[in-house]
């Protein structure tokens, strides 16, 4: 090991003992354990070497203000945001390699809280009592690794302390890693898709690769396109090709792929070169049939899989994604370009499949020129998505964005 300093995030008052044999493990292995505690009422029963008071002070209070009205209602937020600061704090002036917390359903809260305002790629790792579950509530888009505690954290016996221990390996493992996450000359260019549009944006990529870009695919099932969006605001996407944009329509329609409000305004936003598609942009995703609202149940259904049933939009629907797309896009100043597939937007809506119907995918078009703002060029080309001489089209025409970008920075 090389020394590394981990950060370890704990209410000591409750956890000071398992707090202490991870610092026993962590230091074991060659590195050091700066413990910070995060609670409020108890004792605590270890040492701190960040304590409660200066966590509550970061948060804007004084642990005896806290005190007064001891309740996690009041208490848990200032603590959480107190140790957010510091710990990012922390990460920014290089002073810690990695951070591990564990907890229940309170403890994960605080502490992936932490976590998810740190950089991707800092090592990251929660035990809890709750990661055998549905984890994207404490995950969301951050590379957080969830280790089930498998019994409550509450006091050592054999079972924790070999979690414990393997914990700690895994922590100190992570933080001894070299491999950095480092920019090159040219822009890493973000590539969305699904399943229905893999054939095209396989194709994309590899055209883009060729050229010499490095390229990080993204699955817009909702959190692939806010984690894409969260890694342009961090500076690690350059540019991108949302080959997929599934993710509007069913924010708009409260469907499975979700993709959050903010969804197509970020590159705009931040100038980042940018070809747009409407890869599945027709297509609401839920779960098996019977999840499928009333409303819709009288169309044609597609079962993606077993747990995934897909429905088409109509044109009275279209239209207003038209319309909300280039809502969204009005926050992009700079030259962009929308790349329209007349044949189809996905393998299911091409001429012969249950989801082919280009009166609809017009009126979204219509809508969506009707209301795009003049520095968007719209290139219509009569085949689908999935063919390879459009998804190479769209690939060589980010390029052309990307180098016009480079030499107006000159």
């Amino acid at each position: 090991m090389n020394g590394k300093i981990i950060a370890v995030l704990a209410t000591l008052d409750t956890k000071g003992t398992e707090a202490e044999y991870l610092r026993q493990q962590i230091e074991k292995l060659g590195d050091t354990a700066l413990v910070i505690d995060t609670g409020v009422v108890g004792t605590p029963t270890t040492e701190a070497d960040i304590t409660r008071q200066q966590v509550a002070q970061a948060g804007g209070t004084s642990l005896e203000k806290l005190l007064e009205n001891p309740t996690r209602e009041v208490a848990a937020p200032i603590m959480a945001d107190g140790a957010t600061h510091l710990v990012t704090d922390l990460v920014t002036q290089d002073k810690v390699s990695g951070i591990i917390a564990m907890g229940g359903t309170q403890g994960t809260t605080l502490a992936t809280k932490v976590m998810r305002a740190l950089p991707y790629g800092f090592p990251k790792v929660m035990v809890s009592t709750m990661a055998s579950g549905n984890v994207a509530h404490w995950v969301d888009i951050k590379d957080i690794t969830m280790m089930f505690s498998v019994t409550d954290i509450l006091g050592l016996n054999p079972v924790m302390r070999k979690i414990l221990a393997n914990a700690a390996a895994s922590i100190c493992g992570m933080a001894s890693v070299d491999v950095e996450l480092e920019q090159g000359d040219r822009p890493l260019v973000a590539v969305t898709t699904v399943g229905i549009t893999t054939k095209g944006a396989m194709k994309a990529v590899e055209v883009l690769e060729a050229a010499g870009y490095e390229t990080i695919v993204f699955h817009a099932v909702g959190s692939g396109g806010r984690a894409m969006e969260q890694m342009m605001k961090e500076g690690i996407v350059g540019a991108v090709l949302d080959y997929a944009t599934i993710e509007v329509s069913n924010e708009m329609h409260d469907a499975l792929l979700a993709g959050g409000t903010e969804r197509l305004t970020t590159a705009g936003k931040l100038g980042i070169p940018q070809v747009i598609c409407p890869g599945a942009i027709e297509v609401l995703v839920f779960n098996e049939p019977k999840t499928v609202p009333e409303k819709y149940r009288n169309r044609t259904l597609i079962p993606h899989s077993p747990q995934i049933t897909d429905v088409r939009l109509n044109a009275v629907e279209m239209a207003e994604v038209g319309r909300e797309v280039a809502r969204r896009l009005k926050h992009t100043q700079n030259e962009a370009i929308f790349m329209n597939p007349i044949g189809g937007y996905d393998s299911y809506a091409v001429e012969g499949m249950g989801f082919y119907d280009p009166e609809a995918d017009a009126a979204f078009m219509a809508e969506l020129k009707a209301n795009l703002t003049s520095n968007f060029r719209v290139i219509d080309r009569d085949t689908h998505i999935e063919d390879a001489a459009f998804a190479t089209e769209a690939s060589e025409l980010l390029i052309s964005l990307i180098e016009k970008n480079d030499r107006n920075k000159l």
